[in-house]
């Protein structure tokens, strides 16, 4: 296995990437009649900033050969023949390369989101979803400088883009349509990725990439809920055409977004045999992994409406149909109270160092 001792992978070639999006921008001047659980969520999207220098306790070093301190059982290509010949250097330069390329889509997501989200707040025809729009904002640019820290100073390693996700961030960006920005970004891209750092916030051994994940998480529940409440809201309006051109938007991003985290940019990297690609597609873990990450889209698709055959039809080829039934609520608290618990932690560690000092 040829490893390559540099600090980055990204393609010179693609550092920056220009998409045209036609957009209508809407003003509304009705600024006294807002929605309640819309302005309840704007109130705590407000009160709920952090900043990222002072939550997250930086001076933790990271082991460069498991950045995360995810379970080797986890890893795609545990158990395999590739594996077992490799020594604990070449091991390590896995770990490594499957983490950054993982928190490097994160990243690439966020920018993403910040992208979509300002979006939002210029096509929105409403005041209340603006108002919540703009916390959003400013939500997303720390996740983006989070995530982009963590990479550049601790796992110092870089992977350009995924081409599923570009493809995805792509078509919503291009849409000038405000709820197609909220359908692919708010509940496809956001709910797929709250599922993606749940595994790393409940399996990571390393606190840094624990807690990052677990801050993050915190936003981004409240974000998926802000998808939900307005196209719930506006859905039942469309014609039975216009909610099934979406369900098949929504089925052809699912498809892409499943594929989006089998890792073929790291097997090329590290000059791994072409039959990896295929082992890691086609493995029982990485079909439960990929399952699972539909744990949170499955049922808000059913809650905003758009639940016809087309959506149906796909989701139990995923085999993740079961999900449908899922507590939104209950996961949303949960992501609540996980933050905060890393919250007193942290506290609780700076007292007793200040108490002994």
């Amino acid at each position: 296995m040829a490893i390559d001792a540099g600090q980055y992978s990204l393609d010179p070639n693609a550092e920056s990437w220009e998409i045209p999006s036609p957009a209508m921008t809407m003003f509304d001047f009705d600024y006294t009649d807002g929605r309640e659980q819309l302005l309840r969520l704007y109130d705590k999207g407000t009160r709920k900033q952090w900043i990222g220098s002072d939550r997250i306790d930086w001076s933790q070093d990271v082991d460069p050969t498991n950045p995360v301190g995810m379970p080797d059982e986890l890893n795609p290509l545990f158990g395999t023949t590739w594996w077992d010949k490799m020594n604990e250097a070449e091991k390590g330069e896995v770990r490594r390369n499957l983490e950054a390329w993982r928190f490097s889509q994160f990243m690439h997501g966020e920018q993403g989101a910040l992208i979509c989200t300002a979006k939002i707040v210029q096509t929105v025809p409403d005041i209340d979803s603006k108002f919540y729009a703009a916390t959003q904002v400013i939500d997303e640019a720390r996740h983006v400088e989070v995530y982009s820290r963590y990479l550049h100073e601790k796992v110092q390693l870089v992977y350009p883009l995924n081409n599923n996700l570009a493809s995805l961030l792509d078509d919503v960006i291009r849409d000038s349509r405000w709820d197609m920005t909220y359908l692919g970004m708010q509940v496809l891209i956001e709910g797929l990725a709250l599922a993606a750092f749940g595994t790393i916030r409940n399996m990571a051994s390393e606190p840094l990439a624990k807690s990052v994940n677990a801050y993050v998480m915190q936003d981004e529940a409240r974000h998926v809920m802000f998808g939900r409440l307005a196209l719930r809201d506006y859905y039942p309006q469309l014609t039975a055409a216009e909610r099934d051109e979406r369900e098949e938007f929504c089925v052809d991003a699912c498809y892409r977004m499943r594929d989006r985290f089998l890792g073929e940019e790291v097997w090329e990297r590290l000059d791994l045999p072409d039959e990896v690609g295929p082992y890691v597609r086609d493995s029982e873990s990485q079909r439960v992994f990929r399952s699972y990450l539909f744990m949170r889209i499955v049922p808000i698709l059913k809650d905003i409406g758009l639940w016809g055959p087309r959506i149906v039809k796909a989701f139990t080829d995923m085999g993740v149909l079961g999900f449908a039934d899922g507590d939104l609520d209950a996961e949303m608290a949960n992501d609540e109270t996980a933050a905060e618990d890393l919250d007193k932690l942290r506290m609780d560690h700076i007292n007793s160092v200040a108490a002994k000092a």
